[in-house]
């Protein structure tokens, strides 16, 4: 099922649909601020099962990011985290980053592995956060990207229904994606050290 949600007046019920569908173990291909992400409920188990099975991955080798509404929905994921590193994440977010932190006891529990650490993202993008605002706790997410040699990034909703259609059970036209992945920042020492360059440029934050 393809839906139409336009980014700058998400419409409710259609937020609604969406959730009720994540609600009931469903899988989702949403919008972000960078790419097309496939997500599911963290809470449901046969859920993140079956995006592993779409990647080809086993759960405690994966690496997936929870997509949170702000800095509020970090707090029960992660290890608290020093003033300072707060300040840039409270300037930076949301926007397009993964922050990576040492996890709290809860991740492993929900991704039933001895994941030690946690991908984190307040993406810059209505749709996205208001899917998880009502949902009520973030969405497993990971990036949805073409099989080929060079990593494309999939940036249009049509071609994305075609191709997952059979594979999840909605799929959200927020209009076209970005061709660039997010920033990723490795926080678990304290400092911050990217390890992937991205869409986002966060020297403008520290």
């Amino acid at each position: 099922m393809l839906i139409k949600i336009y980014p700058e007046n998400p419409n409710e019920k259609s937020i609604q649909q969406v959730v009720d569908v994540l609600k009931k173990g469903g899988l989702i291909i949403y919008p972000t601020d960078t790419v097309y992400g496939l997500g599911c409920d963290i809470t449901n188990q046969k859920a993140i099962e079956k995006i592993c099975q779409i990647k080809g991955i086993k759960p405690d080798k994966a690496n997936f990011s929870f997509v949170c509404y702000d800095l509020s929905h970090i707090s029960d994921y992660i290890k608290p985290i020093d003033n300072e590193t707060y300040r840039v994440l409270k300037k930076a977010l949301p926007g397009a980053f993964t922050f990576i932190f040492n996890a709290s006891k809860k991740v492993p529990k929900l991704l039933s592995s001895n994941k030690k650490t946690v991908g984190i993202r307040v993406p810059d993008n209505t749709i996205a956060r208001e899917i998880v605002k009502q949902l009520g706790n973030p969405i497993l997410s990971t990036s949805i990207h073409d099989d080929d040699d060079i990593l494309e990034y999939s940036t249009d909703p049509e071609l994305i229904h075609e191709k997952y259609e059979d594979l999840v059970d909605l799929i959200i036209d927020g209009g076209y994606g970005s061709n660039e992945a997010s920033t990723v920042i490795d926080c678990t020492t304290g400092e911050f050290d990217i390890i992937r360059e991205g869409k986002g440029n966060l020297e403008q934050y520290i």
